[in-house]
């Protein structure tokens, strides 16, 4: 029987059979190694992201010791004041207030227009590793696409962008479960470095506003809408972070999934119509974010079993992408599925603000990769990123004949 082991090479080489047999044992089960309820179907991680009973924190109605837990070591200050000030990880109404702010650059019309500027980007990166015959799909396209499109959003000049990419990584490898004090001392690092860089940034938008991101947050701040220093620089983080890592991952985990299933692949380039379909069924199938965490604010029950107040559920987004109750054949990568509702972006009130843009950015990366390089194919077996929480490869070499 397969195992759930976040640091076992062989379940990080391919969860899915421990996520089934989860789901054969029940609804809700504790992991001890981790002092988390363990979620695995596809109705209950549903609900639950929808659950108010449920929130990214706890701390607007509790105190670290009336909810029974430890704060945070001092050392660690740094990255929590950045990650708990971000959208991400608060609650209504403060929540409310920044989405409602940051909505703005994501409504459906902002978004269409930026498709010219990503098919654009998308094809001269594909260009790119056609004239070199081949290279690393992460590093030539998958990652270059979405850092600038959000860079270019946020209003970060081109040449400030070389460190992005070194400090996401960084700060997210605190949501890794149980995550070491070498891996701490990195996000700490990371989140005073970019965080003053963003502190500057912001200081030269005051005085010469553009028409990026960080000029309209801090012009809603003068309008009347408030917005301290500290939470624009944790939005402009939480975006960046977001706005690529997700992106990234399901771009090398889908290729990967692709030269595995070559009667796909085929089908694919037979049919470009189907990238909308391909893309949506690449992020079930192999899904970039693996878990989501909710701490339980008031206590509830699943399935007849009771959950108290402080406990933390972590929701299996992979496990609930790949239930049978909801996927027929969820185990066969299909590039035809229409009824697919995975939940690869989450749900609720947190449901991801960036969810039309990373479509955009997959269709045209997809879709450049399928008309400028038709005989891509994998150069060498990659190796997994040893992480559980974000699902990525090291890199993917590929090459173009």
């Amino acid at each position: 029987m397969a195992a759930f082991d976040p640091w076992d090479p062989d379940f990080l080489a391919d969860p899915y059979p421990a996520y089934a047999e989860l789901r054969s044992r029940g609804r809700v089960l504790y992991y001890e190694p981790t002092d988390q309820w363990l979620v695995p179907h596809h109705a209950d991680v549903s609900a639950l992201l929808r659950d108010r009973r449920l929130g990214r924190t706890y701390q607007h109605r509790f105190t670290h010791e009336d909810f029974g837990r430890t704060a945070p070591p001092p050392e660690h200050e740094p990255f929590h004041t950045l990650n708990d000030h971000g959208m991400l990880d608060l609650e209504p109404p403060d929540h409310t207030r920044i989405r409602r702010l940051v909505s703005k650059a994501f409504t459906p019309r902002t978004v269409e227009r930026l498709k010219p500027y990503v098919a654009k980007l998308a094809g001269e990166l594909v260009d790119g590793l056609v004239h070199e015959g081949g290279g690393d799909l992460l590093a030539d396209v998958a990652e270059p696409l979405p850092v600038a499109v959000i860079a270019e959003m946020l209003g970060i000049p081109e040449a400030d962008r070389a460190p992005l990419r070194p400090w996401s990584a960084d700060i997210c490898g605190m949501y890794e479960l149980n995550p070491s004090e070498d891996t701490a001392a990195r996000a700490v690092r990371a989140s005073v470095e970019f965080s003053d860089y963003l502190r500057g940034l912001i200081a030269e938008r005051r005085s010469e506003p553009g028409e990026d991101l960080i000029s309209g947050l801090i012009a809603a701040h003068d309008e009347g809408d408030r917005l301290t220093e500290q939470e624009m620089i944790s939005t402009a983080v939480l975006l960046l972070n977001a706005g690529h890592e997700a992106t990234v991952n399901a771009t090398v985990n889908g290729w990967y999934a692709l030269f595995r299933n070559p009667a796909q692949l085929a089908a694919l380039r037979a049919d470009h119509s189907l990238v909308p379909t391909a893309a949506e069924e690449l992020m079930r199938y192999d899904t970039p974010l693996q878990l989501f965490e909710r701490w339980v604010l008031d206590e509830i029950e699943v399935d007849g079993t009771t959950i108290p107040k402080g406990a933390e559920i972590a929701m299996l987004f992979g496990s609930a992408n790949h239930d049978p109750e909801v996927f027929g054949r969820p185990g066969e990568l299909d590039l035809t599925r229409r009824d697919n509702p995975h939940i690869s972006f989450s749900a609720g009130i947190h449901y991801c603000i960036g969810a039309p843009l990373a479509r955009i950015e997959l269709a045209a990366s997809m879709t450049a990769l399928l008309e400028k390089a038709p005989t891509l194919s994998l150069a060498a077996e990659p190796r997994r990123k040893p992480n559980f929480v974000i699902r990525g490869l090291e890199g993917l070499g590929v090459r173009v004949e």
